[in-house]
């Protein structure tokens, strides 16, 4: 089970940290990510962290935006969003991968578990 968090409604500039807490099984060696859906739009990937340092992605449109890292005594991945701006908002979901294989940039395919999603609202 995936349970997601942190999400609310902004104003241009600020700054969310969302979290998603697994449970429920054994995560620990699977990569977790975020993904996106903003209305009217498809699901994106955001970024993703794996089971050991180094294993840390965010897409490239949102580098220096959002940081992605893991707390694995918590079994929490978490997102950083800095400097919001208003095409942010989506609702944001994490997920836990369906194989224990790192990689930079995962699909909707890859994933396995999803949780509920959390809003993010970013006003201009």
């Amino acid at each position: 089970q995936l349970q997601a968090s942190g999400g609310g409604m902004v104003q241009t500039g600020a700054s969310l940290r969302l979290s998603c807490v697994a449970s429920g099984g054994t995560f620990a060696t699977y990569a977790m990510a975020w993904f996106r859906e903003a209305p009217g739009k498809e699901r994106e990937f955001v970024g993703a962290v794996g089971w050991s340092d180094g294993m840390e992605s965010v897409t490239d449109g949102l580098k220096g935006r959002f940081t992605i890292s893991r707390d694995y005594a918590k079994n929490t991945a978490l997102l950083q969003m800095n400097s919001l701006k208003p095409e942010d908002t989506a609702v944001y979901y994490c997920a836990v991968a369906g194989d224990r294989h790192w990689r930079p940039s995962f699909s909707y395919h890859h994933m396995y578990y999803w949780g509920q999603g959390t809003l993010v609202t970013v006003s201009s």
